[in-house]
């Protein structure tokens, strides 16, 4: 009986922690790219676009784990990741 109960709630959890994942990354990512943005108007080239190009790769890594891992799980089907 109690693994009937812990079962879904485990599963929940480790949904709610990869839509957490996924989210602190986008929101990381799009502050890197304001960040660089900022700076590329600002003149600095150099730390502009290695903060654009940093703010890029995470916002594809939040889309890759919503993508690849949080979708399945909400469908019921196993993670492809």
């Amino acid at each position: 009986m109690r693994e009937l109960l812990l079962g879904p709630v485990a599963e929940a959890l480790g949904v709610v922690l990869y839509v957490a994942i996924a989210g602190a990354l986008a929101v990381v990512g799009a502050l890197a790219e304001q960040a660089g943005l900022s700076n590329l108007s600002a003149g600095q080239t150099t730390l502009g676009l290695w903060e654009a190009a940093v703010g890029a790769v995470l916002i594809y890594a939040a889309l890759n784990v919503a993508y690849h891992i949080v979708l399945p799980r909400l469908r019921g089907a196993e993670p492809t990741a």
